[in-house]
């Protein structure tokens, strides 16, 4: 999730808020705050890359 500038938005204010939209095995178990989220030239979301940054910051 990328924060708007001056946004003064903690991680639990979200998964409050999803859980109260969403039905309970759709809810957020952990929100992570990122700078930009990497995109394709063609402007979608680079998956792969935010999958291979979870894979490096997860301890196994």
């Amino acid at each position: 999730m990328v924060r708007q500038r001056g946004a003064r938005l903690s991680e639990d204010e979200v998964i409050t808020y999803v859980a109260g939209q969403v039905a309970p095995y759709k809810k957020v178990r952990r929100v992570e705050f990122l700078d930009s989220v990497p995109r394709a030239a063609t402007g979608k979301i680079l998956r792969r890359e935010l999958r291979a940054r979870e894979r490096s910051t997860t301890p196994r």
